[in-house]
């Protein structure tokens, strides 16, 4: 099961509130999570209050796989929390590739 730590949309019109929760991939905004890890409030005038973490939840989340959305992993950075990045698919090395044909081919016609 493919886990996302991502933002859940709280609060009435024109006043945003938001839990820092992990969910399934494949679950809607705003539907069911597995645990609320943290909270943030956009409107806080205190900085310091306006995101809350509960950093060992979110390090045991990350330690078993789950990844953090583009907001969410500009909150842990500020609050210095690290994770193994998920690795892209790797690219094929294009010079082997050339050579290869160079081979086949032979030296170049003058």
């Amino acid at each position: 099961m493919a886990v996302r730590i991502r933002l859940k949309r709280f609060g009435r019109k024109n006043r945003p509130y938001f839990r820092i929760e992990v969910f399934d991939a494949r679950t809607k905004r705003d539907g069911k999570s597995l645990e609320c890890v943290g909270t943030y409030d956009p409107l806080e005038k205190n900085q310091a209050k306006q995101v809350t973490i509960q950093a060992d939840r979110v390090k045991h989340w990350l330690s078993v796989g789950a990844l953090p959305s583009e907001t969410v992993a500009s909150f842990l950075r500020r609050r210095g929390i690290e994770w193994k990045k998920k690795a892209g698919p790797k690219k094929k090395d294009e010079t082997a590739g050339m050579q290869k044909v160079a081979k086949k081919k032979g030296p170049p016609a003058k």
